[in-house]
């Protein structure tokens, strides 16, 4: 079936196949919660997401930098107001980097409020010859494993909506209450991140900015009536996995009519569901929201400009973000046709990289894990094949935490693998640390600094 053969509607995603969705044992169930969610104020706004699809345009012209980054999946046991300070701090101290090297605004979306569901490679799990449901994320199941704790359960559902309500209410209050004052520059560096040879670049930087701050006062500037010093624009995103709650949350702007998903600014495909017969792919070109599309190593170039087609038909700036995750083997190899082909067709979208999904193995302990090394090195080809393209890198999207974890080895922490057992909490995939983040940030800030042109005006 055509995914453009039906008019579209927020429940035209059921007359197609659906991939990576569990098997809810009771549809009742799941529809009284569908309706109850349906009946719920939602979580961002139309008007929100408008103004992010208008930031992201500038990334699509070469005028602004893209960094999207969070937990692989959130928790519900991890949502205190401490957690998601310090997540928000990283990434704070992250884009502080990036503009100061680059001299482009840095756009900040972050993978939380919402980021609760992962795929799976296999539908089930196997330990000492006990076969069960594989853990899906906290919106549909436990991480635990007992048959009664991997159960789906459309009550989740719910529960990921007020953890959703809850973290929005910080992170609102945090961005626009004060905390994220650029005058705070300095207080943003926790205390094992401030002891680290990273951290102490970030204070020198912190410095700088403290001293123009004190010159812009001097001058009569008057501080507290320029609100881009004292707040920031800060996104939310996650990946429209579980479609029953996408839907459940899907409106009808009042001002264009528009349907927008708002349970998030931004919601991205992932490589698991990128068909283009499928339901994720159906439901989300008919909404309104800036979008996401993961490329990974099966994609092709027809592939690719069928489903560019079909999700930004109009090619406008800021529509789609195509995140980029290769593997650091295979990136240089895979990624060029790509690029060169949408650049000569014409297109508008964006390309970030994600060098997380496609870097991760198991380590003789069992834990899966990434090495920084080649987080780093996936990175810095994809400067180095859009520079030698003339396309503008766009963005950065990365999994962290602000904890100190030990979940990835290397980088600015020196972790090897018999660190990993030492603070080992992700429920998923390994993240980035605090340390090891702003490290990457440092790397890509001098990526950036050769493109000290936005492209727009660059002789290519």
């Amino acid at each position: 079936m055509e995914t453009t053969s039906l008019e579209w509607t927020p429940r035209s995603w059921r007359n197609f196949p659906v991939a990576q969705s569990p098997t809810w044992p009771d549809l009742e169930h799941l529809e009284r919660v569908e309706h109850q969610l349906a009946n719920k104020p939602p979580l961002v706004f139309a008007g929100e997401a408008r103004r992010l699809q208008e930031h992201l345009a500038l990334v699509a012209s070469g005028k602004a930098f893209l960094l999207q980054a969070g937990d692989c999946a959130e928790s519900f046991e991890e949502s205190s107001a401490d957690t998601i300070r310090d997540k928000l701090k990283v990434i704070l101290q992250m884009a502080v980097a990036l503009t100061y090297a680059a001299g482009v605004p840095v756009i900040k979306v972050g993978r939380i409020a919402g980021q609760f569901a992962k795929p799976r490679s296999d539908g089930f799990e196997e330990r000492d010859g006990v076969r069960l449901e594989a853990f899906r994320g906290h919106i549909v199941n436990s991480d635990e494993f007992t048959a009664e704790a991997r159960r789906p359960d459309p009550e989740r559902l719910l529960a990921a909506y007020h953890q959703s309500v809850s973290t929005l209410n910080l992170l609102r209050a945090f961005t626009t209450g004060g905390f994220a004052d650029l005058s705070r520059v300095h207080a943003w560096n926790q205390e094992f991140v401030a002891n680290s040879l990273e951290g102490k670049r970030y204070e020198v930087i912190a410095d700088e900015i403290e001293r123009a701050l004190q010159f812009m006062k001097a001058c009569g500037i008057d501080m507290h009536d320029d609100s881009a010093l004292q707040s920031v624009d800060f996104y939310t995103s996650h990946e429209a996995l579980i479609l029953p709650y996408e839907q459940a949350l899907t409106r009808q702007d009042s001002l264009t009519g528009d349907w927008y998903d708002c349970s998030a600014h931004l919601l991205w495909i992932g490589d698991r569901t990128r068909q283009l017969d499928g339901a994720h792919v159906n439901f989300l070109r008919g909404v309104s929201n800036p979008l996401g599309l993961k490329v990974g190593p099966t994609m092709g170039v027809d592939e690719l400009r069928r489903l560019v087609d079909v999700l930004n038909p109009d090619n406008r700036p800021g529509r789609l973000t195509l995140i980029a995750r290769m593997g650091h083997e295979r990136v240089s190899e895979l990624l060029p046709p790509l690029v060169e082909a949408l650049r000569d067709d014409g297109r508008h979208e964006l390309w970030a990289c994600d060098p997380m999904h496609g870097n991760t193995f198991v380590a003789s302990g069992g834990q899966k894990t990434r090495r920084f090394d080649d987080v780093l090195s996936e990175t810095s080809q994809f400067f180095l094949l859009h520079q030698a393209l003339g396309t503008w890198p766009g963005g950065l999207h990365v999994e962290l935490t602000g904890d100190d974890v030990t979940e990835c080895l290397g980088g600015g922490s020196r972790l090897d693998e018999a660190d990993l057992s030492h603070n080992y909490t992700s429920i998923c995939d390994p993240r980035l640390n605090a340390t090891q983040s702003l490290d990457l940030a440092f790397h890509v800030a001098e990526y950036l600094q050769r493109y000290s042109t936005p492209i727009g005006e660059r002789s290519l």
